[in-house]
């Protein structure tokens, strides 16, 4: 599953646009940073000169974060930056391509294993719902990743479109939590690998795992296995870029072919008492499950990635990432349901659900070809740091704390983008007047502030209805107030969202709805990931961009937040940075 989702490409495109380049000596392109440890390949800005540069970089951190915060990039900045890799992506992908890709990029180990945790504790035969209502949010979100990489067809994914629609701040957010959510998928597709290895061989999963009581009750089985798995399949991918792109496309049909056979096979098995009890943990037992399940549809923005690459993006896109999430989802639905019909969902075991159930109704040979199927989805990692950083959380951490993290990660980052589609198509410096900016950003923030109200009622009174009638409507309104009051200050070139602002504020109150049904555990973890990444930006990130953008101020086309070309707080910051004795790249 993780083998697509996490290519160089995405991890260069990250990076780069992190730090936005660096020029060479003679201005033609890109500086190379080779693999040598100095501090000049890592931190080469003007602000890590020296002690004394980066002491003044740090007194000019207030007006530099102001600056950051209020600058955009735009379509033509992004396709310049594209432009200046000298490394022109060859058009060879067509609609059927992108759909393969987007499947295989999704379907992995993760629906192998926690399609029978979530029936089992929180859902019951209902987790087909789960699947429906997991299915829908991340459908919402492909149509709005769909747009943007239409429309800016650059490798860059959602750093990229955020960085566009949102700032560089946002952007920088997004990017750190992309990373967790890689780490932490290929994590969990480690942990569940080694569960199905243990059903090969005719074990149970913690007979691989060493126990460690002096850990807390998360992180004390600790996982070998799943270190191995890692470093073998992620060697491969880094010496043998061809090689891996192979195994991937083999393993990717053959986890077809054992998906069909599952389904198949195991309706043939099927008894319907099974569905007599059909949702037993009622309607927040499908929710809280539908939310942890988002971590099965993890993948399908690493096609957008693709946009540079495809023949003709207006057609081929909208129809290859829309096309292989409905046929994922309709996929998803049906392994559920067979697995719900085969047993009781009392008896579902939770680390093979599927081995078990084709053993326990007599086709004890079936288990064999399942887990092999099951181990398809390797967590494969496109450097050292990526890899050494999913081992370690792979070794501790248990697949439902990871599972719960990487949702919230991503339900995050798709927030975000849907945020990022409305800014687009009703906000244009020059375009819209600062009356209409005022009517939209009130909208906006109605529609986020009712939705995480609807989201965190929800997860805080499990009885309760009136906040409903209260959150609700505030919604349905602030979506109407867009519609109505806020002109259309851009429309899309090639292929547009329809149903807006209708499709991606539904997207964002879905996607914040599902967030709470996540524990409030899972959001610590998450709060404290976020702390780390605000501290590398005060004091690195930040004065990275900085002086990298000021070296491109006059190539790259850079516009405002705020309306007018008023002197930002940068210019400020410029003349401290001479002031405190070394010359800014900008003058």
């Amino acid at each position: 599953m993780l083998f697509q989702m996490w290519s160089p490409t995405t991890f260069t495109s990250i990076s780069s646009g992190c730090r936005m380049g660096v020029l060479s000596e003679d201005g033609t392109g890109l500086r190379r940073r080779g693999c040598s440890c100095s501090k000049e390949d890592f931190l080469p800005e003007e602000s890590f000169k020296s002690w004394g540069n980066y002491v003044s970089a740090l007194k000019a951190t207030p007006s530099r974060f102001m600056d950051r915060v209020l600058t955009r990039s735009d379509d033509k900045a992004e396709l310049e930056a594209k432009s200046r890799s000298h490394n022109e992506m060859k058009k060879t992908l067509s609609w059927w391509d992108l759909m393969w890709f987007g499947m295989g990029a999704v379907i992995g180990a993760g629906i192998f294993v926690l399609t029978g945790l979530e029936a089992r504790d929180h859902a019951g035969p209902a987790v087909v719902l789960s699947y429906v209502v997991s299915g829908i949010s991340a459908l919402l979100s492909v149509f709005c990743y769909t747009e943007f990489a239409v429309e800016i067809p650059v490798a860059g994914g959602s750093f990229a479109y955020l960085r566009v629609e949102l700032g560089e701040f946002v952007a920088f957010i997004a990017a750190g939590n992309i990373i967790l959510e890689y780490i932490i998928g290929g994590a969990a597709v480690a942990r569940s690998w080694t569960a199905y290895l243990a059903t090969l061989c005719n074990q149970e999963p913690d007979d691989f795992r060493i126990y460690a009581s002096a850990l807390g009750k998360d992180y004390n089985h600790l996982d070998p296995v799943a270190i191995g798995i890692i470093v073998v399949v992620c060697l491969f991918a880094v010496f043998s870029t061809k090689g891996s792109s192979r195994l991937n496309y083999i393993a990717s049909c053959v986890h077809l072919v054992v998906i069909l056979f599952i389904i198949i096979a195991g309706l043939i098995k099927a008894d319907t008492d099974n569905y007599r009890d059909f949702a037993p943990y009622k309607v927040r037992g499908i929710f809280k499950a539908s939310a942890v399940l988002f971590f099965a549809y993890v993948g399908f923005d690493a096609v957008a990635t693709l946009a540079e690459e495809t023949k003709n993006p207006a057609r081929d896109i909208p129809i290859g990432l829309v096309g292989s999430m409905v046929i994922t989802t309709t996929l998803y639905c049906l392994l559920a349901v067979t697995l719900c019909l085969m047993q009781p969902y009392k008896k579902i075991d939770a680390d093979a659900p599927f081995s078990v159930a084709f053993k326990a109704v007599g086709m004890n040979w079936a288990k064999y070809l399942v887990a092999a199927g099951a181990l398809k989805g390797t967590p494969i990692n496109a450097t050292v740091v990526m890899l050494a950083a999913t081992a370690i959380v792979a070794f501790f951490t248990k697949l439902e704390v990871l599972a719960n993290l990487l949702s919230i990660s991503t339900l995050f980052i798709f927030m975000l983008v849907s945020v990022a589609l409305l800014v687009r198509r009703y906000y244009v410096t020059g375009v819209t007047t600062t009356a209409n900016r005022n009517k939209f950003i009130a909208c906006i923030v109605l529609i986020l502030g009712s939705s995480i109200g609807t989201s965190a009622y929800w997860g805080l009174c499990e009885d309760g209805w009136i906040g409903y009638c209260i959150t609700v409507p505030i919604w349905i309104l602030s979506t109407i107030g867009i519609k109505v009051f806020v002109p259309h200050a851009r429309e899309p070139k090639l292929w547009g969202v329809p149903l807006v602002p209708w499709l991606p504020s539904a997207s964002i109150a879905i996607n914040i709805f599902l967030l709470g049904s996540i524990d409030g555990d899972s959001f610590i973890r998450f709060g404290v990931w976020t702390v780390l990444l605000l501290i590398y930006y005060i004091f690195f990130g930040l004065h990275a961009s900085y002086d990298t953008a000021k070296e491109y101020e006059g190539n790259l086309s850079l516009k405002k937040t705020e309306e007018g070309d008023s002197p930002s707080a940068a210019s400020k910051s410029i003349g401290a940075d001479h002031k405190n004795g070394y010359a800014n790249p900008s003058t």
